[in-house]
């Protein structure tokens, strides 16, 4: 079993502790489960992103590697500074703040998906591709650009 796989089998495990997570959350009572749901979900897709990376740079160019745990540092780092400053009457504009980065990761994403293009010998397949990928840049940057302007 090649690394890819498991990578997708990781990231298939993570969408379902992520789904897990918003249900978690939705209810005072499951909350804590959904928080716990959430961060297991992430820290299994960082892990498998980190394995993927190592097995692609086949090279010794560990810069990728570098260059991800430095942009996770400086997320948690901004986001646990906001998270004990912020006030629970500043919690809406908190959590529209970090939708407006939910949407610019769906943007990158997006656009990334674009700029590798899709590897589908079909070319019913690719059109599907480039689809789903306009269909993601479009509704993040919407989403982006809305929950900006309510701020």
């Amino acid at each position: 079993m090649d690394i890819s796989s498991i990578t997708a089998a990781t990231y298939i495990v993570a969408s379902l502790l992520f789904i897990l997570a918003l249900a978690g959350l939705s209810r005072h009572e499951s909350a804590k489960n959904g928080l716990t749901y959430g961060m297991v979900g992430m820290a299994a897709s960082l892990v498998a992103t980190v394995f993927l990376i190592i097995d692609r740079t086949h090279d010794g160019n560990g810069i990728a590697i570098v260059l991800m745990l430095i942009a996770i540092a400086i997320g948690a780092v901004i986001g646990l500074w906001r998270a004990k400053i912020v006030e629970m009457t500043g919690m809406p504009e908190l959590i529209a703040a970090l939708h407006s980065f939910v949407g610019l990761a769906a943007v990158l994403i997006g656009w990334n998906g674009h700029l590798e293009g899709s590897e589908y010998s079909l070319a019913s397949l690719n059109n599907i591709h480039e689809a789903e990928v306009s269909i993601g840049i479009f509704i993040g940057a919407y989403g982006e650009k809305t929950i900006s302007q309510a701020l």
